[in-house]
């Protein structure tokens, strides 16, 4: 069986733990090839960073996605993460067009958290993400960008288990698509993920205990393991289940390390729980 490939479509930060610095050692330890179409090259993440340099490379993804097909490359997962404008929006709708073939389509559709839209983002990129989304086999957003992609106010959204079924089924495009929903908690103390699988129509939970405290990255590290498990044959429960176990694990350690949120979790020296199977990840293992 040859090596699992993704495509993974994000910016590239220097320092900072997040978008491909974590996409590629993950997925890579996970036993699947990498092949990173970079979006942007910026000196730090711009969490916490002020200073930073930028350099957009939208005008190089189109040759990068030609040579490509000209080499007729395929990939086992299209995984798309953080975009930086609406043409570079239109540039990765391209791209899966011309390249899902019978892999995976991954979609974060990053736009804001804690209910705030990020301040990089314009109406007409919120609306481009959408567009963007409806082509995913399985997005990722947060409560924030599910209730951008549903067009409704954040504080609108129902709440409890049954408004976060709701949710996710609003956003499964009536059964067509998967939804992971991002912290969803369903308990005091408790955080992980609500699933809608399109391939069965069920709506599950996943939880595992939260860790009081904030760092970026998170949700790049979760997609990133949640990519590498579908795409090495686990069912979307137990690739949500893996993921968030693992961003749980990274978070304690980080936490119990006391390192600023800025620098994103400290998961490169657990990163050897993800060579077995996403099964084993759980809270027993980490």
């Amino acid at each position: 069986m040859s090596t699992p490939r993704v495509t993974a479509i994000h910016d590239l930060s220097g320092f900072g733990r997040c978008s491909l610095t974590v996409a590629l050692p993950i997925l890579s330890a996970m036993g699947v090839q990498c092949c990173p179409l970079p979006t942007a090259f910026l000196s730090t993440h711009t969490g916490g960073f002020e200073g930073f340099t930028f350099l957009d490379m939208t005008k190089e993804m189109p040759r990068i996605a030609r040579h490509w097909k000209e080499l007729a490359l395929r990939f086992d997962a299209v995984y798309s993460g953080f975009l930086g404008s609406a043409r570079q929006i239109r540039v990765v709708e391209d791209f899966i067009r011309d390249f899902r073939g019978d892999g995976v389509v991954v979609v974060d559709p990053v736009m804001g958290d804690g209910g705030a839209v990020y301040r990089t983002y314009t109406p007409e990129m919120c609306e481009g993400m959408a567009r963007l989304a409806e082509q995913a086999d399985v997005i990722t957003p947060n409560l924030t960008e599910a209730a951008l992609l549903l067009g409704v106010p954040y504080r609108e959204l129902p709440a409890g288990a049954a408004g976060l079924r709701a949710i996710v089924e609003r956003l499964s495009l009536e059964g067509r698509r998967s939804v992971v929903l991002t912290g969803a908690s369903l308990a005091p103390g408790s955080t992980g993920a609500l699933c809608f699988d399109a391939a069965t129509g069920r709506t599950e939970a996943v939880q595992t205990r939260r860790v009081d405290r904030d760092f970026h990255g998170t949700g790049d590290v979760f997609s990133s393991v949640l990519t590498g498990a579908l795409v090495r044959g686990a069912p979307l429960k137990e690739a949500a289940r893996a993921a968030a176990e693992f961003v749980r694990a990274c978070a304690e350690r980080t936490a119990a390390e006391n390192l600023p949120m800025r620098e994103g979790v400290d998961f490169e020296p657990l990163l050897g729980l993800l060579t077995g199977p996403a099964s084993a990840i759980s809270d027993d293992s980490l």
